[in-house]
């Protein structure tokens, strides 16, 4: 038998996790994301840029906008920068010269971590990456270099979480 959100047998948790969007403006990559943070147990999810949190977003998310702990905030450099200050890890997902692959990466596990994802164009903006304590990307071996934000946080989270475990 099937079991619903009502009768599995997962245990709730909370992992030090801030899950930072720089400029994901996308209504249903909101969506998505919201649900992705409550599915993997993220502290705070912190969206920046231009959000617009409609209808869209809220049909995505399934309603999870309604308990996920979130904030808006203009400059995700001025979050990037006050988080590094109170000594949480920053790290981003995305595709650089000196990334590294996060299917083989060990999370130093010490301290909260924020994990930045990127606009669905541009990725993470260059000022953001240049105050990275770590880059890492996704393995990709087909003929695109990219994957959806969404997507990419997926996977970023599962294999956090794992370690976490």
């Amino acid at each position: 038998m099937q079991l619903t959100h009502y009768n599995n047998r997962f245990k709730k948790r909370k992992f030090p996790i801030f899950l930072i969007c720089d400029n994901v403006t996308n209504a249903p990559n909101i969506g998505s994301l919201f649900r992705i943070a409550d599915a993997f147990g993220v502290e705070k999810l912190i969206l920046c840029g231009e959000v617009n949190l409609g209808r869209k977003v809220t049909k995505t998310s399934r309603s999870t906008e309604k308990y996920v702990p979130y904030e808006l905030h203009d400059s995700t450099l001025e979050v990037v920068k006050d988080l590094k200050n109170k000594g949480i890890q920053m790290m981003a997902i995305e595709i650089t010269k000196t990334s590294q692959a996060i299917q083989t990466y060990q999370f130093p596990l010490s301290r909260p971590i924020a994990l930045i994802v990127g606009d669905e164009n541009f990725g993470v903006s260059e000022d953001v990456l240049e105050l990275m304590d770590e880059t890492l990307h996704i393995e990709m071996f087909g003929e695109n270099s990219s994957i959806n934000v969404a997507q990419a946080a997926n996977i970023a989270l599962y294999e956090l979480t794992r370690q976490l475990l």
